[in-house]
């Protein structure tokens, strides 16, 4: 029965993953919530518990992951013979484009987190993730996408297709995706933030911010498995085999409820703002703060 339950909550991290990573609200934001109600109890170490969930929560994305690639497949393959050698050309200054979109994101995951370890003991995660910094982050996003959408209301988008994207309009859009290591900010959330600062339109920053999550969540997911497996060869513990299963589960999962997310997202975005999605990040945000002070 035991068992049962916590495949259920890797269902349930996997529907939550699945909708949030590409929606403008954090995933991680929604991960930690639910974890703080309903953590994983197929461990009686609290440390291992805890490199476990910090691993699983970064390693579902993949699943989220496989699900861009296989939607634009032939947007991304340049290897297809369906397309002309000029095609194939512009699918590889797409990828360039990504590639150099990446390296904020880069710097702040890696660089960043062994600096504030090395001078505090604490890495990025040990200080900020927590339901007040979610909380807060979902609020000032969700304040900012109102804003920009009013600001923006009858304004023509300076930058309509992929094509048009320079590559420091690219590197500009990628400093947005560093700001996403505070959770509760959101990666896709920061992403089309900073397009549509920098004069993207909706359409274009959706699926932009879609390819960005390739390398940095593919880099991100290899780096904490890294990290727990060794922490597991160092603490010589035993990996329990539910563990293994509800990682499994939460990645498909995610894969499939992301199918149907970003083909929610590309339709919404054809006919909507963002600014729904700005006045879902205030209203959470402030019922997290409430029950956190209910709770304290």
């Amino acid at each position: 029965m035991i068992h049962i339950f916590e495949i259920l909550k890797a269902i349930l991290y996997g529907i939550v993953e699945g909708i949030t990573e590409w929606l403008p609200i954090s995933s991680t934001g929604h991960l930690i919530l639910v974890e703080d109600w309903l953590p994983f109890a197929f461990s009686n170490d609290p440390t291992f518990t805890a490199e476990f969930w910090e691993m699983f929560q970064v390693v579902i994305q993949l699943g989220a992951i496989l699900a861009v690639v296989v939607l634009f497949w032939e947007k991304l393959w340049p290897f297809s013979k369906k397309k002309s050698n000029e095609q194939k050309r512009g699918t590889w200054r797409l990828w360039l484009r990504v590639l150099v979109a990446s390296l904020p994101a880069a710097f702040a995951g890696i660089v960043i987190d062994e600096v504030l370890e090395a001078l505090t003991s604490k890495d990025i995660d040990g200080w900020l993730y927590n339901s007040t910094v979610v909380a807060v982050a979902l609020i000032v996003y969700g304040v900012a996408f109102v804003l920009i959408e009013r600001v923006n209301k009858n304004k023509t988008a300076r930058v309509g297709s992929l094509e048009e994207l320079s590559f420091r309009t690219a590197l500009c859009i990628g400093a947005f995706q560093a700001l996403s290591i505070v959770p509760g900010t959101s990666r896709s959330g920061s992403t089309i933030l900073g397009s549509m600062l920098m004069g993207v339109s909706r359409t274009t920053a959706a699926e932009f911010s879609f390819f960005m999550a390739i390398p940095v969540m593919v880099g991100a997911s290899g780096i904490k498995a890294l990290g727990f497996l060794s922490y597991v060869g160092e603490a010589s513990v035993a990996v329990p085999a539910m563990a293994w299963v509800t990682l499994a589960v939460g990645c498909i999962v995610s894969f499939a409820v992301s199918m149907l997310a970003i083909r929610f997202l590309m339709d919404f975005v054809k006919k909507h703002s963002f600014a729904p999605f700005g006045v879902y990040r205030i209203v959470l945000g402030v019922i997290v703060l409430l029950l956190g002070l209910l709770r304290g």
